[in-house]
């Protein structure tokens, strides 16, 4: 591959180096929240940001770690996660937002994805699409555990991912609506619990590159109980689901630091 930096040494897109970052990364869109991410960690220091990707990497119980934003969506997620494999990184967990589909789920709560359905573009790239994006077991496992310690309400199962926001909030408006109605019926139909942009990509780029992905996020607002004349409340503070993600990191740092003793 052409090296578009010209020999600085840093990966194109994200502006980070080898050995800049953890093995653990934590993966929010926004660029914004990767300060308040890393106010989570001991010794945080800003690494660099270049287009929708800031980093910052720190510690937890002595073990390296970091926080990269990726942007909306999953080329930019993908771009992330395969520049952060390159600087050292195996071990992610997604962190965001996602509108809830089933009732139960209401703003507020955090949904743990299991798997995520590919209404994407980036995963068909990687895999065929009769292969599923599943998230990583034992990333899933702590971030259940880690949400149990917390006491958090959560809800754990397959999320939706989509390419177009408005996609989902207005599909009437859309030349293919018939196709997008009669899917998120289906979608429906086999319990899905909410929608979101990213964990199909990256469960799918996770398994073709050989590292571990899970994700962890806050559900804002349920569409389906607002159709149905039922309370919505919305909810935007998304420090349940950090919270969850670097208790979850802490859990699989202590389990490696036993499994070597």
């Amino acid at each position: 591959m052409i090296d578009y930096t010209e020999g600085a040494g840093k990966e194109y897109h994200i502006g980070v180096g080898a050995g800049e970052v953890g093995k653990y990364v934590i993966l929010p869109g926004d660029p914004g929240r990767c300060e308040k991410i890393a106010k989570n960690f001991d010794d945080a220091h800003f690494v660099a940001s270049n287009r929708e990707f800031t980093t910052y990497t720190g510690t937890l119980d002595g073990e390296k770690v970091s926080v990269t934003s990726t942007g909306v969506g999953g080329p930019s997620a993908s771009i992330a996660m395969e520049e952060l494999i390159h600087c050292g990184a195996d071990t992610f967990i997604r962190v965001g937002t996602c509108g809830g589909m089933q009732l139960d789920v209401k703003g507020g709560d955090l949904v743990i994805a299991t798997g995520a359905i590919r209404m994407e573009g980036t995963s068909k790239e990687y895999a065929p699409i009769e292969f599923p994006a599943v998230a990583d077991f034992d990333v899933t496992a702590a971030l259940k555990q880690a949400a149990e310690n917390l006491k958090e309400t959560y809800h754990l199962g397959v999320v939706e991912c989509k390419d177009a926001f408005y996609g989902q909030h207005e599909p009437e408006k859309m030349p293919v609506g018939y196709e997008l109605i009669n899917k998120w019926d289906a979608w429906m139909k086999l319990g899905t619990l909410a929608s979101e942009m990213e964990s199909a990509a990256l469960f799918t780029v996770a398994a073709a590159r050989g590292v571990r992905c899970g994700s962890c996020f806050l559900a804002i607002a349920n569409q389906e109980r607002a159709a149905k004349g039922l309370s919505n409340t919305q909810v935007h503070d998304t420090e349940g689901a950090i919270r969850t993600a670097v208790e979850a990191i802490r859990l699989m740092i202590q389990a490696e630091k036993s499994a070597r003793n």
